[in-house]
Formats: C-alpha cells, sequence, structure tokens
C-alpha cells in the first residue's frame, strides 16, 4: 500500500465520503495528495534519528518541507522527551512556512507544554505510544484533560468505530482522526476473522453437537 497513487486513491475516497481533512506521512506523498485534492492537509514525517525516541517530524527542516510541499497543519511529536529540536521551533518554522502547527502528546503536560511553546493544535496521537504499552482503546481521559484546556483537540488514536469517533466529538474533539480503520485493510479483515473466529464453537461443543 506503501505508493503515491494508492495514497491519493484512498485521500480521493475519504473525500468523497465526506471527510473534512487528510492527515499524510511523506512528504512527496503530501505532494501528491495535494495535487489531487483542496482539502486540508495535515502533514508529518516519520523517521528515526540517532539519541532521541522521537519520530514524527523530528526537524524543523522537516516541517518546512511538509509545508512546501502543501501541508496546511504540520504535526509533530510535542512528547516531552529528548529531542533534536525544539517544540517552540518547530512551531515557529510551521507558522514562518504559513502553516499551522499540531502538538502529537501523550499525556496532558505535553499539550500544556505545546501550547505554551506556540502550537495551534494539540492531538491525542501519542498516548499509549511512550512508555511500551499500547491500550486497546482510545484514551478519552486524556481527550478530556486536553479540551479543558480551551484549545482545538483532534482525537487520535484508536479511534476505530463510528462509535468511537461520535464519542470523541461528545467529549468536545474539534475533529476525529482516523487512521487503521480506513487505511489498514489488513487491521479491518483481522478484527472481522478475530470475531468469526470467536463465535465458532470450541473443540469440545462441536463433539457434543
Amino acid at each position: 500500500m506503501d505508493r503515491a497513487d494508492i495514497v491519493v486513491a484512498f485521500a480521493l475516497a475519504a473525500e468523497a465520503a465526506g471527510a473534512s481533512g487528510l492527515r499524510i506521512q511523506g512528504v512527496s506523498y503530501v505532494a501528491a495528495v495535494r495535487a489531487a485534492t483542496k482539502l486540508p492537509i495535515i502533514g508529518l514525517v516519520k523517521r528515526d534519528e540517532p539519541d532521541t525516541p522521537v519520530f514524527i517530524t523530528p526537524r524543523v527542516r522537516d516541517v518546512a518541507e511538509l509545508a512546501e510541499a502543501g501541508a496546511d497543519i504540520v504535526a509533530f511529536d510535542a512528547t516531552l522527551r529528548v529531542r533534536p529540536d525544539s517544540v517552540a521551533d518547530l512551531a515557529a518554522a510551521a507558522h514562518r512556512a504559513g502553516a499551522l502547527a499540531m502538538a502529537d502528546c501523550s499525556v496532558v503536560s505535553d499539550a500544556e507544554a505545546a501550547l505554551a511553546a506556540g502550537v495551534d493544535v494539540v492531538g491525542t496521537t501519542m498516548s499509549g505510544y511512550t512508555d511500551g504499552t499500547v491500550p486497546e482503546g482510545p484514551d478519552l481521559d486524556l481527550l478530556r484533560d486536553c479540551v479543558a484546556l480551551g484549545a482545538p483537540v483532534f482525537a487520535e488514536g484508536r479511534y476505530n468505530s463510528p462509535e468511537l469517533a461520535a464519542t470523541a466529538v461528545r467529549l468536545g474533539a474539534t475533529a476525529v482522526v482516523v487512521g487503521s480503520a480506513i487505511t489498514r485493510p489488513e487491521h479491518i479483515t483481522s478484527w472481522f476473522l478475530d470475531a468469526v473466529r470467536a463465535a465458532r464453537p470450541a473443540p469440545a461443543r462441536k463433539a457434543a453437537l
């Protein structure tokens, strides 16, 4: 699925269904999607860097490249961890390029610090991805805490059903970012398979029948 034409096809399908924006990873993919649609784009890059666990848009140069490629909002890891470039510098780079800055947060203290550093939007993106334990469902407590800060909040991270997306909106989310439940057919297939397998009779029960 890691091809520009497939990414663009997913983007256009989401637009046709009524999506109000797109979150796209990779400078070249942002450029390809921008050429195909006028929907707002949240752009980011993912790259491992030495001496830091931060891998979502870690550098100021990444921000500039994403904005030049057509991102309206640039998302970056805003967790309070060792990083190559500061959150303030990343936010300032987005603003210089004419884009908004989105802070991908793991806890509310990340969001508080990011807002103080000048970001425009906070997201719950990183919840569960900084301590090695990924929960099964979305972090609704973090969403509530971020909404209470008064800034726009994008609910993101394991919102994999319409019901969970609706819950996020009821809790005050400005928008809901849905990833794997739309763009990862292998995940969607596994959810159905797991449910079907769980519904089958156990071997002992089958024998009794």
